[in-house]
């Protein structure tokens, strides 16, 4: 049984702006660094790059790695750096979050850990691809009937599908180990509905824009940079990029077409050390 949706009240025709942020990877303390880079601000430089911009957005997506070591306080922390953007902002969980903490401690009047959005000509689902235990995902039969019966109450509105795992393969050997291992399946099943236009992730730390043709047309398949440290693109062993901590706009137009754009940081205050070997 569908549980209820979050809701918001968009004008006839008009789009539904977006801003996504991903993977914080935020601390208990928050001085502290993730490869040489302190994720609090980095993440607090990503938001007011937002806020800079003034993008006229209806809502924020998190998607996923909130936290880096688990704890109450990251969670807090993150929903005390978000309130002042002022949009309501939905969450869902990583492979580097315990999902009880994170429910438990993601609290605040405009924090939303709901899977089904409603906004204007669409639809947004909130999907859950993580594995207890495991860095990679994997699409469980319950998140593919959900979209199954949030679609069958609202075949009307075009559909974004969110998720935190990456379904294709990036070409970073070092890091297609821990994509969502049924990528091709889900794809192929989610592609069957000329509803779904755009799939939308984190995880990989790297910009991605392409698409899938399938039976319906294209399908537009978006990673997202993360907040904080960045992986080098195809890159067969662990690496890290130089460019700065990002986000991602996006215009979901009243036609079911999607506008999107990454946007990073100004200037080259966050450099990671490029000496690691791992995280």
């Amino acid at each position: 049984m569908l549980k209820e949706a979050v809701s918001y009240s968009i004008a006839e025709g008009e789009s539904v702006r977006i801003v996504q942020v991903t993977d914080p990877h935020l601390f208990a303390d928050p001085e502290a660094q993730l490869l040489g880079v302190n994720t609090g601000k980095s993440f607090d430089a990503v938001l007011n790059t937002i806020r800079a911009v003034d993008y006229p957005a209806h809502l924020m997506l998190a998607t996923g790695d909130l936290s880096q070591d688990y704890s109450a306080e990251s969670y807090q922390q993150f929903v005390k750096a978000v309130t002042p953007v002022g949009l309501p902002c939905h969450y869902l969980p990583g492979n580097h979050d315990d999902p009880r903490i994170m429910y438990l401690h993601m609290q605040g009047e405009q924090i939303f850990g709901q899977q089904r959005i409603l906004a204007g000509n669409w639809q947004i689902l909130m999907l859950d691809s993580t594995v207890r235990g495991k860095p990679g995902g994997n699409m469980a039969e319950t998140q593919f009937e959900l979209i199954d019966e949030a679609i069958a109450a609202h075949p009307e509105c075009h559909t974004l599908l969110v998720m935190h795992h990456n379904p294709i393969v990036v070409n970073c050997t070092w890091l297609d180990q821990h994509c969502m291992d049924n990528g091709a399946e889900f794809i192929a099943r989610v592609a069957k509905y000329p509803q779904v236009k755009g799939l939308l992730w984190g995880h990989v730390h790297q910009c991605i824009d392409t698409h899938h043709n399938g039976p319906h047309g294209s399908m537009q398949l978006m990673a997202t940079p993360s907040t904080c440290i960045q992986f080098k693109p195809l890159s067969p062993y662990f690496a890290l990029d130089s460019v700065q901590p990002g986000y991602r706009l996006l215009e979901l137009k009243a036609d079911g077409s999607i506008n999107t754009k990454v946007y990073r940081v100004p200037g080259n205050h966050f450099s990671p050390d490029n000496n690691s070997s791992g995280y």
